[in-house]
């Protein structure tokens, strides 16, 4: 590590810099994965499957635009990137398209909300596809900076956890937001979700949008990239062929496959829950929006649990006290029934969701920073390539159940909850816990070194 090279564990200045730096990231994910179907299917009045087609066209845009990004990010190399910094400079990219596109996602069709359902679907796609190269572009240049930071993994644990933490902040902030419109605009205890708020969910937009670009000018003001020497670059990227050498690691594989499950609990339940709320248990509007909440509580309470971790906790054990409590809320869910439980039990069981899922999450975000080691010159491809299969993924499995939904009984978000993103619990659990018994230094070492002892030795064990 050069000795100009910031400290992060004693940069409280840094960590909140770069930890505002996805704001703008989150609070358009949340509204994305929380209410793009409830805006689309019970605001527009899209029919569920093609609801699910419009978030099926943007995860495909998204999961196409991630290896793009982290691959053309890792070798951008001009005098603007060498004087701002390559990781920043696709971050300014990025956020230039999301505020171009996003709030028209959430608003009626300029011009055409009386044409057919399938015409404005072209209309929307526009925009999501604009959003989604954009948010990709923010979201894999702000988790490139992490190696560039820090060489220490303990420390990039940590940093994940900040950054978590602002995630699950600006999650609760969303949700806290549209509690109070809908509330102030309606009497939300009462009345559920219908065409007529479609300038409330608008609004929710113009308001979360002015903190995200907020936080996006404090992230570039505060966090400086640390330069690269051009000539290093050159040899890392012409003749070392890192991006090869990771293609041809078996553990990237299995460590994409934890990411990807882990993403299809979190993401899955997030968008379905609603709907669940909805459908299932009859709820008025206000729970669409407090229940989402009581999962981000959750949430924040797993991060403030991450950051304060002793070193002594092996990402194995990590990840399963998060799979356990996560799996545990999705059962509770298949078995839960009566309004005692649709009243209050529900909420421990949001709590449940939300703090498993974010252990998950952070461990497999860990895990996929040790695999990058200090090869920094790939760093925002390997996180291209984790996120190119959870954006699929989660496209797909959204999309197939909204095929189904259309006809189907009142259980029938329940059972897709519990089967579904359950089943996607276990089997992260179970590619974690067959990972080999190897340190993360065993993780990021080259192809050609096979140094055991220094293995041994290392205190950061999976």
């Amino acid at each position: 590590m050069d000795d100009e090279l910031i400290d992060i564990s004693t940069s409280l200045k840094l960590q909140l810099g770069y930890g505002v730096g996805h704001i703008l990231n989150d609070v358009c994910a949340s509204l994305w994965f929380t209410y793009l179907l409830v805006f689309f299917h019970l605001v527009l009045e899209f029919n569920a499957s093609q609801a699910g087609n419009l978030m099926l066209v943007g995860q495909i845009v998204d999961a196409l635009s991630t290896p793009f990004v982290g691959y053309h990010s890792d070798r951008t190399d001009n005098s603007l990137s060498l004087r701002y910094g390559r990781r920043k400079l696709w971050h300014l990219f990025g956020t230039v398209c999301v505020l171009a596109s996003f709030p028209f996602i959430f608003s009626e069709c300029i011009g055409c909300s009386s044409t057919h359902k399938w015409a404005q679907m072209f209309y929307y796609s526009a925009f999501i596809m604009i959003f989604q190269i954009g948010w990709a572009s923010v979201q894999i240049s702000h988790l490139g900076l992490i190696p560039e930071l820090s060489e220490d993994g303990h420390t990039r644990t940590h940093l994940t956890a900040v950054r978590y933490g602002f995630t699950v902040f600006s999650n609760l902030f969303v949700y806290v937001i549209t509690w109070v419109v809908l509330r102030l605009t309606g009497d939300c205890d009462k009345q559920q979700v219908g065409p007529t708020d479609a300038w409330k969910f608008k609004n929710i937009v113009y308001i979360v949008l002015v903190i995200g670009v907020l936080a996006t000018i404090v992230f570039h003001c505060m966090v400086h990239e640390k330069p690269y020497r051009r000539q290093e670059f050159l040899i890392n990227n012409n003749n070392n062929g890192a991006h090869g050498d990771f293609l041809r690691k078996p553990l990237l594989y299995q460590i994409g496959g934890i990411y990807m499950s882990t993403r299809l609990t979190v993401n899955v339940a997030q968008v379905l829950v609603p709907l669940y709320l909805h459908r299932t248990l009859g709820l008025a509007a206000r729970a669409l929006a407090v229940v989402p909440l009581a999962m981000y509580l959750g949430s924040l309470t797993a991060a403030g649990v991450q950051r304060l971790a002793p070193r002594s906790f092996t990402r194995k054990f990590n990840y399963f006290i998060g799979a356990a409590c996560a799996a545990s809320g999705f059962i509770w869910i298949y078995f839960g029934s009566g309004s005692t439980y649709k009243n209050d039990f529900i909420y421990v069981v949001a709590v449940l969701i939300g703090f498993g899922g974010a252990i998950m999450l952070v461990t497999s975000l860990a895990l996929t920073a040790d695999l990058v080691g200090s090869r920094t010159e790939a760093s925002a491809f390997v996180y291209g390539l984790m996120s190119f299969s959870d954006k699929l993924a989660c496209g797909v499995a959204i999309a197939v159940i909204q095929l189904y939904a259309q006809e189907a009984e009142s259980t029938y978000y329940r059972d897709a909850l519990s089967w579904v993103c359950g089943g996607a619990c276990m089997l992260g659990l179970t590619l974690t816990l067959l990972l080999p018994k190897l340190t993360s230094n065993a993780l990021i070492a080259d192809s050609s070194i096979n140094n055991e002892e220094e293995n041994v030795e290392s205190p950061t064990n999976i």
